[in-house]
């Protein structure tokens, strides 16, 4: 149950952290779309483990193998199926977790919910679920690119360390340039040594991601119940790790009166604009053609190095010393999932839009 996302564009993914693959079907994918094989590949490699010294050391190939929906390097408009072979578990890690609950992660609730579940990896509940929708979400953002909308995600925040502007302080092109994924580089070294710190103490540390949509048209998004704002927020809340999400002003609206925050329109050479954009891109549940910005908040990694209390299945107090390879900060592989789930969003709610025309 539950294991699709999406109206139109609909991704189904399967598999476990240690099962044999990840994979999905992709359905209502729109025909014709030009496929860049080496961009979707690239998609993954962001997203893989092994990057750099922040990352875990787990070492997977990640390719992507596709069974149908492609003839020719374009899309058929029917189901893509395909899936990423997983080549390096270390199962035996986990050995010591069968019988008790991790704290801060899904062992309780999954085990309380199924009556049975695979400690390897966390299964099914295992962020290695998420390159998937890196698969989908990479061929999304090729078709958001025929029409002109680009999706751009940075870390904006380490534990304490953060950028203080707004994205247009700084250039985004240099995301990539740095292991961290912060377009700042001084504060991106600031942002590597204390995630390498926290490692070495066989500790965690969360943050936060920006993200930024341009080239959106007017119009995407529901008045009620399918406001756009809502669907990318259950869009990021669905990810590993993510506890927060605010677009816009977020929760700093709550401070200024509307006459200091309110977006004006202008007569901008024969078109509407606004002269700000506190309001994020959406104004009631709908798309205003700026720039949609947001930002997802992550926890630290619940898997920890350190000793933990705990309790076994049997209710018995105990004491957990984790093993295994596991990221000290989730945010530089989180940076594509994020663009992806927006990605995936977007393509969605442009195809709903279509359903408005007759």
């Amino acid at each position: 149950m539950f294991n699709t996302f999406g109206n139109i564009y609909r991704l189904t993914s399967f598999g476990e952290s240690h099962g044999a693959g990840i994979g999905g079907v992709i359905d209502g994918c729109p025909s014709g779309i030009d496929l860049d094989m080496d961009f979707i590949q690239q998609e993954l490699n962001r997203r893989k483990p092994g990057q750099s010294r922040i990352t875990t050391p787990r070492k997977e190939d990640d390719e992507v193998q596709f069974f149908s929906g492609i003839y020719e390097g374009k899309t058929t408009g029917t189901p893509i199926g395909f899936i990423i072979w997983n080549k390096n578990q270390h199962s035996a890690d986990y050995d010591n977790m069968k019988s008790l609950y991790r704290p801060s992660h899904a062992d309780y609730t999954y085990q309380t919910k199924y009556g049975i579940r695979d400690p390897r990896g966390g299964g099914r509940s295992s962020a290695r679920e998420t390159i998937a929708r890196c698969v989908a979400g990479a061929i999304a953002k090729l078709a958001l690119r025929q029409r002109g909308i680009r999706i751009q995600a940075f870390t904006s925040q380490v534990g304490s360390i953060k950028l203080e502007g707004s994205y247009l302080d700084y250039d985004l092109n240099l995301t990539e340039d740095s292991a961290v994924r912060c377009p700042d580089p001084a504060k991106a070294a600031e942002m590597e040594e204390l995630i390498a710190e926290i490692k070495s103490k066989g500790d965690t540390v969360g943050g936060v991601i920006t993200c930024v949509i341009t080239g959106t048209p007017v119009g995407l998004g529901e008045p009620v119940f399918g406001k756009l704002h809502a669907a990318l927020g259950h869009a990021m809340l669905t990810i590993n790790a993510v506890k927060g999400f605010e677009y816009g002003d977020g929760f700093d609206a709550a401070l200024f009166r509307g006459s200091e925050r309110n977006d004006r329109f202008f007569n901008d050479h024969g078109h509407i604009n606004t002269h700000t954009n506190h309001s994020g891109g959406i104004q009631g549940g709908i798309s205003n053609g700026q720039d949609i910005y947001f930002r997802v908040a992550f926890k630290s990694v619940a898997t920890i190095l350190m000793e933990q209390e705990t309790v076994t299945q049997d209710c018995e107090d105990t004491i957990l010393k984790a093993r295994g390879r596991h990221d000290p900060c989730v945010l530089p592989r989180a940076v594509p999932i994020v663009e992806s789930m927006a990605a995936i969003t977007l393509l969605d709610y442009m195809l709903l839009q279509k359903t408005h025309e007759f």
